[in-house]
């Protein structure tokens, strides 16, 4: 069994709100996908030792749309 992310997997929904004008924010993906232009085609086993968080989380970036607030949460993998 691995440990996935429940949110990068589509088996979870993360309600957050902005902190500053109380919009609800949009997941933009987990962090490791904007570390270059190759990171999404990576595995996980590689992308996980850079990220900057606990093996058995996974660290997304949401944001606000009406003003441009952003968000780091880091997610609970799942064992499957």
């Amino acid at each position: 069994m691995e440990l996935v992310c429940p949110l990068c997997n589509g088996m979870l929904n993360y309600e957050i709100y902005c902190l500053r004008c109380g919009s609800r924010l949009k997941d933009q993906g987990a962090i490791v996908d904007y570390l270059d232009e190759y990171s999404p085609y990576l595995s996980n086993d590689i992308t996980q030792l850079v990220d900057g968080v606990e093996y058995e989380k996974c660290c997304h970036l949401f944001k606000c749309d009406r003003c441009d607030f952003e968000k780091r949460v880091e997610i609970n993998r799942v064992r499957m």
